[in-house]
């Protein structure tokens, strides 16, 4: 996994925090009294569970250092703690499990999912939402330019992560214990300043793999031709900015 920086990823706070929102705002329950925020990141997704459900017992956790660092500073009260989705197992009780772009990167995530959803009592919600934007220019761009220059050798073994399966995968992994299931597409369009705000966008996440196994010399180079063709695909709106179109998957099981 790569080492994930807050502060990159904080750049876009507005338009990220925007999908914990609107995930957060379809689970049904009303008052629930343990929560769980799975992959917490820098506390920003948290935060919003926080305000929403402010009686809960309200715990987060994440593999990065980094991240847990940025939580803790944002939301001192909360307990944030190390663990991998993976291998984590929910406490008895737990009323929600929340995910806000984290499962994506868990390998064998939907096996996980479904291990963590059977854990949950009768009534108890899992929430879950993941950039569903793999045949997006950003993503698609990416692997051509590491193929294309003078960094194809450093990164012969590095490449987007794999596309979701569709939603109908999910729901039958999740349908044989639920007692209903929501799950829909939300293609996003943020506004964007240039391309070098859409570079910075995707540095904190889909390109973090290829920086990391660049050479530091080469990085540059390799962003400046990344860049470049990003300004090519993404066109110039009227008032000069751009749109990144962006596409989520979000789901949300009550567990039968």
């Amino acid at each position: 996994m790569a080492e994930w920086s807050a502060g990159q990823y904080l750049k876009f706070a507005d338009e990220r925090t925007r999908a914990v929102r609107e995930l957060a705002a379809r689970v049904p329950l009303e008052a629930p009294q343990r929560i769980v925020d799975i992959g917490c990141g820098p506390g920003n997704s948290t935060e919003v569970l926080a305000q929403l459900w402010p009686q809960a017992a309200l715990a987060g956790f994440d593999t990065s250092p980094e991240m847990l660092a940025a939580a803790r500073r944002r939301l001192p009260a909360v307990p944030f703690f190390a663990a991998d989705a993976a291998g984590w197992q929910p406490e008895a009780g737990t009323d929600l499990l929340f995910s806000n772009a984290v499962f994506q990167w868990v390998p064998d995530h939907a096996a996980v999912m479904t291990r963590l959803f059977r854990a949950l009592k009768p009534g108890a919600v899992l929430a879950v939402q993941m950039p569903d934007n793999t045949a997006e220019m950003t993503h698609r761009l990416a692997g051509a330019v590491a193929a294309g220059g003078p960094w194809a050798a450093a990164l012969s073994g590095v490449s987007v992560r794999p596309a979701l399966p569709e939603p109908g995968f999910y729901y039958d992994c999740l349908a044989p214990h639920a007692a209903g299931i929501d799950i829909w597409h939300t293609v996003y369009n943020h506004v964007m300043a240039d391309a070098a705000a859409i570079v910075e966008w995707v540095k904190g996440t889909s390109l973090l793999p290829f920086l990391e196994a660049l050479p530091a010399e080469m990085r540059a180079p390799f962003l400046d031709a990344y860049r470049t063709r990003i300004a090519e695909a993404y066109a110039v709106r009227a008032d000069g900015r751009r749109l990144l179109r962006f596409p989520r998957l979000f789901m949300v099981a009550v567990r039968g």
